[in-house]
């Protein structure tokens, strides 16, 4: 059996890799903890749980190649907005330049507001970054995967289906062997939007958007589910329509109808992570994989989620607060938010697993313990 660890070699990991995170984190965290933090997305093992959600925070192939460096599991590139052959973009309103971030704090937690929505640069660009993105996916370095919003009709409108064709395929053929992993986005911007007012409407969408998705390449789906303007109970009703997609990330952004923008913080977890008990355990029959998004700002908040059956997480916030908000005294915010999210000797992935498994809720296997357990005992019928 492994060593597993104890609170003073915990407390001097996290002073020693306050300097320099080491890439290769998690492989030190299981020879000295006796934790396998693998974790999983859209079907691919990735080395932990911890994945960077679309954002501006993935625009560029440096942004990436920094990603990698820093040993980040995985991270969605920013969404672009369908187009057909000519170039027309139905949902062409959400392409629109950002304006500056604003990182501030909501409650106990911290949000970022801006204005903006999609990519506002070329479709050629995209491609050229996805076609980066295949080749880092490849490689190992990191898992990349590509966002779009497609278009979205209202109940009684057709799809545009040149759009779903032209941009499905170009990101495919751009993407390379094999097949293509993409999530489809639906942006926290349409919750406050008249399109999203009609349950109908939207349960529609998450119904047959997979399908025609599928139709156009080979593709391995995640759907980003909204938090819809409506109750909890039709939150669990978009999980179930959206069952088609090989993955589900939940749930995006809250939306402020009064300021226009969207927003996360601790109101945004204390919703998800609520609608997400409602699943588990044992009451999610035909639910795809589970990534959580949303509010997180510990380690044990992303224990939080993996015990509603979450096998992977996004975040955007914790990974651009101000320098002085992380502990850690060097790197990129990237290694300095992994360093607080898995060692903090209070609140990081190591400290709670250890207390999970104290109070009975983990046991080791093979003398040691599995941050996926988690997720499988979420959906274990009791």
């Amino acid at each position: 059996m492994r060593n597993s660890g104890s609170p003073a070699l915990l407390s001097s990991d996290f002073e020693r890799f306050k300097r320099a995170l080491p890439r290769q984190f998690p492989a030190h965290v299981r020879e000295a903890y006796g934790i396998d933090l693998s974790a999983r997305y859209l079907g691919e093992t990735i080395p932990h749980p911890i994945g960077k959600g679309s954002g501006q925070l993935s625009l560029h192939e440096g942004q990436l190649e920094t990603d990698a460096e820093a040993g980040l599991a995985f991270a969605v590139l920013k969404t672009v907005i369908a187009q057909d052959a000519a170039g027309a973009q139905s949902m062409g309103a959400w392409a629109i330049h950002e304006t500056k971030m604003k990182v501030e704090r909501r409650g106990a937690g911290w949000t970022v507001t801006w204005k903006g929505r999609g990519w506002d640069r070329s479709f050629d660009e995209y491609l050229a970054l996805a076609r980066f993105a295949g080749d880092l996916t490849r490689s190992g370095e990191l898992v990349v995967v590509p966002s779009v919003k497609y278009h979205l009709p209202r109940l009684d409108e057709p799809f545009k289906d040149a759009e779903y064709a032209f941009t499905t395929r170009a990101l495919a053929a751009a993407w390379g062997e094999p097949l293509l992993r993409l999530e489809k986005d639906f942006s926290p911007t349409l919750a406050g939007d008249p399109l999203s007012g009609e349950q109908a409407q939207i349960l529609r969408w998450l119904r047959e958007v997979p399908a025609r998705i599928r139709a156009q390449a080979a593709v391995r789906l995640a759907v980003k589910v909204m938090n819809a303007r409506f109750d909890d109970d039709f939150q669990v009703e978009m999980m179930r329509a959206a069952a088609g997609a090989d993955a589900l990330v939940v749930f995006n952004r809250l939306f402020d109808l009064e300021r226009g923008i969207a927003y996360g913080g601790p109101e945004l977890i204390e919703r998800n992570l609520r609608v997400l008990a409602r699943l588990t355990p044992g009451g999610s029959p035909g639910i795809p994989e589970l990534s959580g998004t949303g509010g997180i700002s510990s380690g044990r908040d992303i224990l939080e989620y993996a015990r509603r059956g979450c096998e992977s997480v996004q975040l955007h916030t914790f990974f651009q607060l101000p320098l002085e908000a992380y502990a850690a005294t060097d790197g990129s915010r990237t290694q300095r938010a992994l360093h607080q999210l898995v060692f903090d000797p209070a609140n990081g992935l190591i400290a709670g697993m250890l207390d999970l498994e104290t109070q009975g809720v983990l046991e080791r296997r093979g003398g040691e313990l599995h941050f996926l357990d988690l997720a499988v005992d979420a959906h274990r019928p009791r």
